[in-house]
């Protein structure tokens, strides 16, 4: 694979430059100009002299997601991301000399960001962690294959705004999930549930995640609503049990997943808390029968092995609550069947996860934007992809179940789930958090 374009314009992180993001709070921030500017320093001058060996896992489909990465033409699937190969060495640093823009500069830029209210953080803290920030950020751009010295706004703010503040709010769950447990005692993982509508970033989300967990030293498997679809074999058997039922018809809605499978794999990643301990994680084939999808040969899964710390679980539909089926035959009256469905996925999905990231968007109409966004993309670059009207076919059989099951979610939080353990985020049509609930 070629070299990406790693360099970006330079931007400083100044008001002017910033356009929608608020600093008219900055004058409350108390903190050592010189200090954080000698810590950037510092810490530029230890990593410019490093050539680093960057882990990729590139989408095979394409993704809508990575509009920010601005330069780079292909984005990060996190679908199998324990089975990430080695790129090729590179320098993240311009050959030519750059001006370091201040950290105060970053400083204030995180502290303006939307989820560090949510998560508690005041800018005294912040600064207290600046060390981690900067770490963290250098290891996400490692990752993209960013200059850390030339990221655009929309990179900043999806490192410092989003990525980030995610990943210590993830890091501070699982200290609470350990500290129940005594020395000696087998911990079992925390799995960590991402309920997010199709297209919104949230595999990116998971995948930088899983980067950070394994940079720090902590181990995680990452497994989604999609590695339990059905067999092809079991999909021909759902259409034929709901002929002319188009939300049954191909994979996706409640029904066409296979819950024990699902149960059994949980519950040995739950149990995977000793050294040595390993397990391969099931990946599905979504290319296989022409686009029906089948699951993928267990000689292609990647292998983990414990102990385990996390385990983050994604999906569109993590959480959905079956409603009264009045409810959802007014929304669709082919929706009364999937709903019946999901009384079965709180066992199978839901009570096992318990700590809860939800990614809240304002119109699931977006998920076509999205999609399209995505479709238009893969076949601009010469690689196969559905046209419009393919797309607003594929997208129409999701749409019931975001319009009838979304509000629930966003008022009631998913099932079993504790507000103390929960993050809700929203975001807007570019895909980056926004001041909401």
């Amino acid at each position: 694979m070629a070299a990406l374009n790693i360099f970006t314009r330079p931007c400083s992180p100044t008001a002017s430059s910033l356009g929608p993001y608020d600093f008219n709070h900055h004058n409350r921030f108390n903190v050592s100009s010189c200090k954080l500017h000698s810590l950037f320093l510092r810490k530029s001058n230890d990593r410019a002299s490093r050539l680093y060996s960057i882990p990729t896992h590139f989408s095979k489909s394409g993704s809508g997601g990575c509009s920010w990465m601005q330069n780079n033409s292909t984005c990060h699937n996190t679908a199998a991301s324990n089975d990430c190969r080695q790129g090729e060495l590179y320098s993240v640093f311009p050959t030519k000399p750059a001006t370091v823009s201040s950290v105060q500069d970053l400083f204030e830029f995180i502290c303006s960001g939307p989820l560090i209210e949510k998560m508690g953080l005041t800018p005294e803290k912040v600064s207290e962690s600046i060390d981690k920030w900067l770490a963290y950020g250098t290891q996400l751009c490692r990752l993209f294959k960013l200059n850390e010295l030339y990221l655009t706004v929309p990179q900043k703010a999806r490192f410092y705004h989003y990525y980030i503040p995610v990943f210590l709010w993830c890091e501070d769950q699982i200290s609470q999930h350990r500290s129940m447990f005594k020395d000696g005692d087998d911990i079992p993982p925390l799995v960590i549930g991402f309920s997010a509508p199709q297209g919104c970033g949230k595999t990116t989300l998971v995948f930088a995640l899983d980067y950070l967990f394994q940079v720090t030293g902590r181990k995680s498997a990452t497994i989604s609503i999609d590695d339990f679809y059905l067999t092809a074999e079991g999909q021909a058997k759902l259409r034929e049990e709901n002929p002319g039922n188009a939300l049954l018809e191909f994979r996706g809605n409640a029904g066409s997943h296979d819950l024990p499978f699902s149960v059994e794999t949980l519950t040995a990643l739950d149990n995977l808390t000793k050294e040595g301990m390993k397990m391969k994680l099931p990946r599905y084939d979504k290319s296989a029968y022409n686009g029906r999808g089948d699951r993928a040969s267990p000689s292609t899964w990647p292998e983990i092995e414990g102990p385990l710390e996390a385990i983050l679980f994604e999906g569109w539909m993590l959480g959905f609550k079956p409603l009264p089926a009045e409810v959802v035959k007014a929304v669709d009256p082919q929706l009364e069947r999937v709903n019946k469905n999901l009384e079965a996925y709180y066992d199978a999905w839901d009570k096992f996860i318990k700590a809860w990231i939800v990614i809240k968007i304002k119109d699931p109409s977006c998920v076509y934007q999205w999609r399209l966004q995505a479709e238009i993309a893969m076949r601009e670059a010469g690689k196969p992809g559905m046209s419009d009207e393919e797309v607003n076919d594929f997208v129409s059989r999701y749409l019931p179940a975001y319009k009838a099951y979304l509000p629930t979610l966003y008022a009631e939080g998913p099932s079993g789930s504790n507000p103390k353990h929960l993050l809700v985020i929203e975001i807007d049509e570019g895909r980056n958090p926004i001041l909401g609930i």
